[in-house]
């Protein structure tokens, strides 16, 4: 009867033998061979060598089962670095962002995640070494240090490059599926602007010059009159607006790429290609651009050289436009901060550090944009050697800047409270979860009949068809 084979991934009998001697006949190196049937079915020889016949088998024992982890094709096995593992799951991301099932923006994300946490954490570990204690620790460090959102990506990507190894033979099973789960704080739940957060919005912006100067009134106009998002609102162009119908086609957004600069990309999916009505508020806005002189081709919102606006520096002013805008106390404050620190010969990145606090911090102080207090001074100035109650003009330009101003209200607007804004005026006016997440351009939505609706979803408007009567949200002029 023939000899079975030996089964695939292992081997068969060790062998050893001694291959050196030195000049008394004693052994000093030896040779462990078996032969081990790889997962293509060809049988090879593996060998190993040591000082000593028990380290030489030992040797021998531990290269036989890490080959035993090869994958079918060879592309990985567990003696890779993670480093390697990361590069083709890297690739392979790629290839689906070339076919256009995954979006470039959600590349560069997970880019950064990888060079900043993942890859310092666990690159040069081999894949077999990535157990589930060790990659839990890691994650649980990158939420500490990073905060829960950074530590889901995070997961994410390691997860996806784990499931590669596993569909390779490299892994049998997926060490991440166990790492415990990724809690963060809620967040404060989303809220709309008031009709008097909105006339004092609109009547701040326009009286703000830094404002002004990027294009920010008209702007937050239009997207209080859509409820679409930053990057949606700055890739529409002047053909895509019907001033006649009153209507605007969303079809793209604005991304920056790297490697490639700004883009404009259709939107995530079908749903948010849609055709908004605008309020007349709106449409008037539009019309006194329109006067201006414009080309067909060219964005609505565009920059300084007239091509496309960049989503992050846009969100970059309108959160500084969004600040408490200076009132004259907080600005004479601020450029006497500014004067002491140059005096004391510090950067504002050096006072950031010595305050542990946000280099873009310091600036908000010294252009008066940031509510101030006693305490926060003084900690200020103690970086510049000087004590506050040693400057007695310095005390009472502190006391007027601490007095509250009506700006102070608009502080906690972020942009997405205007998409909330727009979409809670037609939720008041009675339509449903679906047609809100029509404006939206999601792709779904809760039942009309769940009584739990989120309240993301709950106030966002809708478009209207071309047959019905106008409902759009009315907002004081």
């Amino acid at each position: 009867m023939a000899k079975p084979p030996i089964p695939l991934g292992s081997w068969g009998e060790i062998s050893t033998w001694v291959t050196a001697t030195d000049g008394k006949g004693k052994p000093i190196k030896y040779k462990s061979q078996a032969k081990f049937r790889d997962h293509d079915g060809h049988v090879r020889q593996v060998s190993a060598y040591s000082k000593t016949k028990t380290a030489s088998e030992r040797a021998l024992l531990k290269k036989l089962q890490d080959r035993a982890k090869t994958n079918q094709s060879g592309e990985l096995t567990a003696l890779h670095k993670l480093n390697h593992l990361f590069d083709l799951w890297e690739k392979r991301f790629e290839a689906l962002v070339a076919d256009g099932t995954r979006s470039p923006t959600s590349l560069d994300t997970y880019r950064r995640a990888l060079k900043n946490h993942v890859r310092p954490a666990l690159g040069e570990l081999r894949i077999g070494e990535a157990t589930t204690p060790r990659i839990d620790t890691v994650l649980t460090k990158v939420k500490t240090t990073a905060g829960g959102p950074t530590a889901k990506t995070c997961r994410a990507i390691i997860s996806g490059a784990m499931k590669l190894a596993v569909r390779f033979g490299a892994l049998s099973v997926n060490p991440v599926r166990e790492v415990d789960s990724i809690e963060a704080a809620p967040k404060a739940p989303p809220r709309a602007l008031t009709s008097e957060e909105v006339t004092l919005l609109r009547r701040s912006l326009a009286a703000d010059e830094r404002a002004v100067e990027a294009d920010l009134p008209d702007l937050v106009t239009f997207m209080l009159g859509t409820g679409v998002r930053i990057g949606e609102a700055l890739a529409v162009l002047w053909h895509q607006v019907d001033l006649e119908a009153g209507t605007v086609e969303i079809t793209h957004t604005i991304a920056r790429v790297k490697g490639e600069g700004l883009i404009r990309k259709p939107t995530k999916s079908k749903a948010g290609e849609r055709l908004l009505h605008l309020p007349n508020w709106a449409i008037a806005m539009l019309r006194t651009r329109h006067a201006a002189g414009i080309r067909l081709d060219s964005p609505v919102f565009p920059d300084t050289l007239g091509g496309y606006r960049d989503p992050s520096n846009t969100r970059r002013h309108l959160r500084t436009a969004l600040s408490p805008v200076a009132n004259t106390a907080r600005r004479d404050l601020g450029l006497t901060l500014r004067a002491l620190r140059r005096e004391a010969h510090l950067t504002r990145k050096q006072v950031a550090e010595a305050l542990t606090r946000a280099q873009t911090r310091i600036e908000l102080i010294e252009t008066g944009r940031i509510k101030v207090d006693r305490r926060l001074i003084t900690d200020l100035i103690g970086t510049y050697g000087l004590e506050l109650e040693n400057l007695p003009a310095l005390a009472t330009a502190v006391d007027r800047a601490t007095q509250p101003t009506e700006s102070d209200k608009l502080a906690w607007i972020r942009s997405h409270a205007l998409r909330k804004t727009t979409a809670t005026a037609l939720d008041e006016a009675g339509h449903t979860a679906r047609q809100i997440a029509d404006q939206l351009g999601q792709a779904r939505s809760p039942s009309p009949r769940t009584s739990t609706w989120p309240a993301a979803w709950r106030t966002l408007p809708r478009p209207r068809l071309s047959n019905e009567p106008s409902t759009t949200p009315t907002y004081p002029d």
